[in-house]
Protein backbone atom coordinates (compact mmCIF):
# COMPACT_ATOMS: atom_id res chain seq x y z
CA UNK A 1 0.00 0.00 0.00
CA UNK A 2 1.25 3.51 -0.78
CA UNK A 3 2.33 5.73 2.09
CA UNK A 4 -0.45 7.62 3.80
CA UNK A 5 0.61 10.87 5.40
CA UNK A 6 -0.32 14.40 6.43
CA UNK A 7 1.98 17.41 6.67
CA UNK A 8 0.68 20.74 7.98
CA UNK A 9 3.38 23.31 8.62
CA UNK A 10 3.46 26.94 9.67
CA UNK A 11 6.25 28.12 7.41
CA UNK A 12 8.51 31.13 6.90
CA UNK A 13 10.17 31.48 3.50
CA UNK A 14 12.80 34.06 2.57
CA UNK A 15 14.28 34.30 -0.93
CA UNK A 16 16.53 36.77 -2.74
CA UNK A 17 13.77 38.34 -4.85
CA UNK A 18 12.15 41.70 -4.25
CA UNK A 19 8.88 41.73 -2.32
CA UNK A 20 7.03 41.09 -5.59
CA UNK A 21 8.48 37.59 -6.02
CA UNK A 22 8.15 36.56 -9.66
CA UNK A 23 7.34 32.93 -8.84
CA UNK A 24 3.91 33.97 -7.60
CA UNK A 25 3.05 35.91 -10.77
CA UNK A 26 4.55 33.81 -13.58
CA UNK A 27 7.29 36.42 -13.92
CA UNK A 28 11.09 36.11 -13.96
CA UNK A 29 13.11 36.33 -10.76
CA UNK A 30 14.42 39.71 -9.66
CA UNK A 31 18.10 38.88 -10.19
CA UNK A 32 17.92 36.11 -12.79
CA UNK A 33 18.51 33.41 -10.19
CA UNK A 34 16.82 32.00 -7.09
CA UNK A 35 18.15 31.35 -3.61
CA UNK A 36 15.86 30.58 -0.71
CA UNK A 37 15.48 29.22 2.79
CA UNK A 38 12.27 27.67 4.04
CA UNK A 39 11.91 26.99 7.77
CA UNK A 40 8.76 25.57 9.35
CA UNK A 41 7.11 23.88 12.28
CA UNK A 42 4.86 20.86 11.74
CA UNK A 43 1.67 21.72 13.63
CA UNK A 44 -0.17 18.55 12.60
CA UNK A 45 1.03 15.50 10.77
CA UNK A 46 1.94 11.86 10.55
CA UNK A 47 3.64 9.49 8.14
CA UNK A 48 1.79 6.21 8.19
CA UNK A 49 1.89 5.54 11.95
CA UNK A 50 4.69 7.98 12.78
CA UNK A 51 3.64 11.29 14.44
CA UNK A 52 5.35 14.45 13.17
CA UNK A 53 3.70 17.34 15.04
CA UNK A 54 6.03 19.64 16.92
CA UNK A 55 9.11 19.05 14.77
CA UNK A 56 10.94 21.74 12.81
CA UNK A 57 12.44 21.48 9.34
CA UNK A 58 14.27 23.56 6.74
CA UNK A 59 14.78 23.43 2.99
CA UNK A 60 17.61 25.34 1.29
CA UNK A 61 17.89 25.69 -2.49
CA UNK A 62 20.10 27.55 -4.95
CA UNK A 63 19.19 27.81 -8.63
CA UNK A 64 21.87 29.44 -10.83
CA UNK A 65 19.25 30.76 -13.26
CA UNK A 66 15.47 30.76 -13.39
CA UNK A 67 13.99 27.89 -11.38
CA UNK A 68 12.35 26.40 -14.47
CA UNK A 69 15.81 26.00 -16.03
CA UNK A 70 16.78 23.54 -13.30
CA UNK A 71 20.33 22.65 -12.24
CA UNK A 72 19.46 23.49 -8.66
CA UNK A 73 21.31 22.53 -5.49
CA UNK A 74 19.32 21.37 -2.45
CA UNK A 75 19.88 20.65 1.21
CA UNK A 76 17.34 19.48 3.77
CA UNK A 77 17.73 20.12 7.50
CA UNK A 78 15.64 18.17 10.01
CA UNK A 79 15.08 18.80 13.70
CA UNK A 80 17.64 16.87 15.74
CA UNK A 81 14.85 15.97 18.20
CA UNK A 82 13.26 13.68 15.59
CA UNK A 83 13.71 9.97 16.16
CA UNK A 84 14.88 7.68 13.38
CA UNK A 85 11.39 7.01 12.01
CA UNK A 86 10.52 10.72 12.08
CA UNK A 87 13.77 11.64 10.34
CA UNK A 88 13.07 9.21 7.54
CA UNK A 89 9.48 10.41 7.23
CA UNK A 90 10.31 14.12 7.10
CA UNK A 91 13.15 13.55 4.66
CA UNK A 92 10.85 11.64 2.32
CA UNK A 93 8.18 14.36 2.48
CA UNK A 94 10.52 17.35 2.08
CA UNK A 95 12.47 15.65 -0.70
CA UNK A 96 9.20 15.30 -2.63
CA UNK A 97 9.63 11.54 -2.92
CA UNK A 98 6.51 10.52 -0.99
CA UNK A 99 3.81 12.30 -2.99
CA UNK A 100 2.21 12.14 -6.40
CA UNK A 101 4.84 13.62 -8.75
CA UNK A 102 4.77 17.44 -8.99
CA UNK A 103 1.76 17.67 -6.67
CA UNK A 104 3.44 19.97 -4.15
CA UNK A 105 6.34 22.43 -4.12
CA UNK A 106 8.73 19.93 -2.51
CA UNK A 107 8.31 17.60 -5.47
CA UNK A 108 8.60 20.42 -8.01
CA UNK A 109 11.82 21.75 -6.50
CA UNK A 110 13.25 18.25 -6.18
CA UNK A 111 12.56 17.56 -9.86
CA UNK A 112 14.52 20.68 -10.84
CA UNK A 113 17.60 20.02 -8.71
CA UNK A 114 20.64 18.08 -9.89
CA UNK A 115 22.81 18.34 -6.77
CA UNK A 116 21.55 16.95 -3.49
CA UNK A 117 23.62 17.59 -0.38
CA UNK A 118 23.59 15.34 2.65
CA UNK A 119 20.63 15.92 4.96
CA UNK A 120 21.60 17.58 8.23
CA UNK A 121 20.08 16.81 11.63
CA UNK A 122 20.51 19.90 13.79
CA UNK A 123 18.75 22.02 16.40
CA UNK A 124 16.36 24.31 14.53
CA UNK A 125 15.41 27.28 16.68
CA UNK A 126 12.36 28.88 15.15
CA UNK A 127 9.93 31.51 16.38
CA UNK A 128 7.31 32.41 13.81
CA UNK A 129 4.04 34.36 13.99
CA UNK A 130 2.16 34.15 10.72
CA UNK A 131 -0.37 36.86 11.52
CA UNK A 132 2.24 39.39 12.68
CA UNK A 133 4.64 38.40 9.88
CA UNK A 134 7.58 37.88 12.21
CA UNK A 135 10.17 35.13 12.35
CA UNK A 136 13.48 34.44 14.05
CA UNK A 137 15.57 31.49 12.87
CA UNK A 138 18.82 30.11 14.23
CA UNK A 139 20.19 26.82 12.96
CA UNK A 140 23.63 26.94 14.60
CA UNK A 141 26.48 27.18 12.14
CA UNK A 142 24.18 27.13 9.11
CA UNK A 143 21.20 29.52 8.98
CA UNK A 144 20.32 32.80 10.61
CA UNK A 145 17.24 34.68 9.46
CA UNK A 146 14.90 37.40 10.62
CA UNK A 147 11.47 38.05 9.12
CA UNK A 148 9.49 41.23 9.67
CA UNK A 149 6.41 42.96 8.22
CA UNK A 150 6.85 45.59 5.54
CA UNK A 151 6.70 49.01 7.21
CA UNK A 152 4.66 51.84 5.76
CA UNK A 153 7.18 54.63 5.18
CA UNK A 154 4.54 57.31 5.71
CA UNK A 155 3.29 56.35 9.17
CA UNK A 156 5.75 53.75 10.45
CA UNK A 157 3.04 51.12 10.86
CA UNK A 158 3.11 47.54 9.49
CA UNK A 159 2.02 47.51 5.85
CA UNK A 160 -0.35 44.57 5.49
CA UNK A 161 -0.13 42.72 2.17
CA UNK A 162 -1.39 39.18 1.58
CA UNK A 163 -1.56 36.87 -1.40
CA UNK A 164 -4.49 34.55 -2.13
CA UNK A 165 -4.05 31.57 -4.47
CA UNK A 166 -7.60 30.14 -4.80
CA UNK A 167 -6.63 27.98 -7.79
CA UNK A 168 -3.55 26.87 -9.63
CA UNK A 169 -1.18 26.72 -6.67
CA UNK A 170 0.72 23.61 -5.60
CA UNK A 171 2.17 25.35 -2.51
CA UNK A 172 -0.36 27.36 -0.48
CA UNK A 173 -3.79 28.98 -0.64
CA UNK A 174 -3.05 32.16 1.31
CA UNK A 175 0.15 33.81 2.44
CA UNK A 176 1.18 36.90 4.38
CA UNK A 177 3.98 38.94 2.79
CA UNK A 178 6.86 40.62 4.61
CA UNK A 179 10.59 41.16 4.36
CA UNK A 180 13.38 38.87 5.42
CA UNK A 181 17.13 38.92 5.93
CA UNK A 182 18.98 35.60 5.75
CA UNK A 183 22.55 34.34 5.86
CA UNK A 184 23.51 30.72 5.20
CA UNK A 185 26.97 29.27 5.82
CA UNK A 186 28.59 26.08 4.56
CA UNK A 187 27.93 24.29 1.28
CA UNK A 188 24.77 26.33 0.62
CA UNK A 189 26.33 29.71 1.31
CA UNK A 190 24.06 32.62 0.44
CA UNK A 191 22.88 35.91 1.86
CA UNK A 192 20.13 38.42 1.09
CA UNK A 193 18.66 41.39 2.93
CA UNK A 194 15.20 42.99 3.12
CA UNK A 195 13.89 40.69 0.40
CA UNK A 196 10.71 38.68 -0.19
CA UNK A 197 9.39 36.84 2.86
CA UNK A 198 6.30 34.65 2.87
CA UNK A 199 4.44 33.43 5.95
CA UNK A 200 2.02 30.62 5.11
CA UNK A 201 0.57 27.23 5.96
CA UNK A 202 1.79 24.29 3.87
CA UNK A 203 -0.90 21.63 4.06
CA UNK A 204 -0.23 18.47 2.04
CA UNK A 205 -0.88 14.77 1.90
CA UNK A 206 0.33 12.06 -0.47
CA UNK A 207 -1.93 13.44 -3.22
CA UNK A 208 -0.80 17.06 -3.00
CA UNK A 209 -2.14 20.35 -1.67
CA UNK A 210 -5.11 20.08 0.69
CA UNK A 211 -7.50 22.83 -0.28
CA UNK A 212 -8.67 23.73 3.19
CA UNK A 213 -9.36 27.35 4.13
CA UNK A 214 -6.32 28.71 5.95
CA UNK A 215 -6.73 29.92 9.51
CA UNK A 216 -4.96 33.10 8.39
CA UNK A 217 -7.88 34.32 6.29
Amino acid sequence: MADQWLFKSETYDNCNCSVSCGCQFNEPTTHGNCRFAYVGTVVAGHFNGTPLAGLNWSLLCIFPGEIEEGNGKRQIIIDERANEAQRIALERIISGEACRPLSNHFSVFGSLCTEFLETLFLPINLEVNLQLRTANVDIPGVVKSVGRPIINKFNGEPFHIALARPAGSFEFLYGEIGRGTTSVSGDMEMAFENSWALFCVHHYDQDGLIRERSRLT
